[in-house]
């Protein structure tokens, strides 16, 4: 059986990710959805939340399934017997930071980085820039899935102290 996994944060998970899952889907007999937990670091969701919007959303998929990992990726894909990493890439500068963690992962494992694309559509599209823009009350509906613009809109709200809808 050939696995992948998508690695991510995925605070919160956008068309973008799903683009790239889906994708990884068709290439590989299963793809985990990885959620990548760090307690050093802040994040809007709780890596429950995110691990829950994800299951969700990658629905459509029958060969997709979600889980977390802390620590190395390359011990998760060693742990679970994944074969390659799947990562995509929105511009150059994503390549030279991912090339070399490819590098890295290949120093340590036998698993493959395998690089797609974003589609031309996504091809900006990041979370830290949906919360950002989100944050200011800018329309975020089209980059996210509906579900996740709700509890986009309802965590902002709660953490700006508003009663009523966020943005």
């Amino acid at each position: 059986m050939r696995r992948a996994v998508c690695p991510g944060s995925f605070d919160p998970v956008t068309h973008g990710h799903l683009d790239i899952v889906g994708r990884a889907a068709q290439l590989f007999d299963e793809v985990v959805v990885a959620v990548g937990v760090n307690s050093s670091k802040k994040r809007l969701f709780t890596p429950e939340e995110r691990m829950a919007m994800l299951e969700r959303a990658c629905r459509p998929w029958d060969n997709v399934r979600v889980d977390s990992f802390g620590g190395l990726l390359t011990d998760f894909c060693r742990d679970h017997d994944v074969q390659a990493i799947v990562k995509g890439l929105r511009a150059v500068s994503d390549f030279d930071y991912e090339l070399q963690m490819a590098q890295m992962n290949a120093s340590l494992t036998d698993v493959e980085t395998v690089f797609v694309p974003t589609s031309p559509e996504w091809s900006f599209l990041a979370s830290s820039l949906v919360k950002e823009v989100a944050s200011f009350g800018g329309d975020v509906s089209g980059l996210v899935p509906d579900f996740v613009h709700e509890a986009l809109s309802a965590r902002l709200g709660e953490r700006d102290g508003q009663t009523g809808p966020g943005p």
